[in-house]
């Protein structure tokens, strides 16, 4: 399974995408972050997301999507905002006719530290170490994103055993 994953943000926007090919070692095809210029309009900031995500997924052919629920926000403007980098973000992925899954910050550093109160700096070395990266993904988005990436891996595969044992 090749999973998307994106770490919705104003500033910059996360991408990585995970496969876990049948040896069961996660892979990092690609990450990065879209920078969004802070003195552009929303509206263009968020076509300029939805437009990067368009092709990043036409180039790389993931399966499925996984993005961060909204959690904290320093004020309801800011809520507002990153709703609606997420709903452009959702709206990529689905105009692609892809699944988006989504998970609590507590969800992913469970899954990819082991502990749902980890420090930022753990999980971007927990996901260095996961994929076997030389260094550290850079920007930090960019290692958030990786992140949900192998949350929704790991989770996907548990409810595959689940299911398969149950049924």
């Amino acid at each position: 399974m090749r999973v998307l994953g994106i770490d919705c943000g104003t500033e910059y926007t996360g991408f990585g995408v995970v496969e876990l090919p049948s040896d069961g070692k996660l892979v990092c095809l690609t990450c990065g972050a879209i920078k969004l210029s802070p003195r552009q309009a929303l509206s263009a900031r968020l076509a300029t997301i939805f437009n990067r995500l368009s092709v990043i997924i036409e180039e790389q052919h993931p399966d499925e999507v996984a993005i961060e629920d909204v959690f904290y926000a320093v004020n309801a403007k800011s809520a507002f905002k990153l709703g609606q980098v997420r709903g452009v973000a959702m709206l990529a992925a689905s105009s692609a006719g892809l699944q988006v899954a989504e998970y609590s910050p507590l969800s992913i550093k469970s899954a990819v530290v082991g502990y749902g109160r980890a420090e930022k700096h753990q999980v971007q070395h927990m996901v260095a170490r996961l994929l076997n990266l030389r260094e550290i993904p850079e920007p930090p988005d960019a290692a958030d994103a990786l992140a949900i990436a192998i949350c929704h891996l790991h989770t996907s595969a548990t409810q595959r055993r689940q299911h398969s044992a149950g049924g």
